[in-house]
């Protein structure tokens, strides 16, 4: 259990959480994903489960954000996911001090 709530995330981070739970929303999936990078443009998206191309939400956020140009990562939110090894790895791989939180209802973990 993770003491932390929503409302203990400071505000760039809170709004991270709104775009990756709208993004989930958005396609009724119960994972989604955003990202920001490292002059405050944010990306978000949910997971992609297509027969040729599976992307877990956080993977296809980072891929939104290096397509676009980021080359660094401030922070990342996974709603509705305890984790997501593979997504955190991309986006280590673009920036390994970056800090992800997992948003599961209200409650708050971080994971990276």
């Amino acid at each position: 259990m993770s003491d932390l709530t929503v409302e203990a995330l400071d505000a760039e981070d809170a709004k991270l959480a709104t775009l990756a739970r709208g993004a989930a929303g958005r396609v009724q999936q119960l994972t989604g994903a955003a990202v920001r990078d490292g002059i405050g443009r944010t990306y978000a998206s949910a997971a992609v489960d297509l027969p040729s191309l599976k992307l877990t939400a956080l993977q296809a956020a980072v891929a939104q954000a290096f397509a676009a140009g980021a080359d660094k990562l401030e922070a990342a939110v996974l709603f509705g996911a305890a984790s997501d090894e593979d997504g955190i790895k991309a986006a280590k791989d673009i920036s390994a001090d970056l800090t992800v939180w997992s948003v599961i209802r209200k409650e708050v973990t971080r994971l990276a």
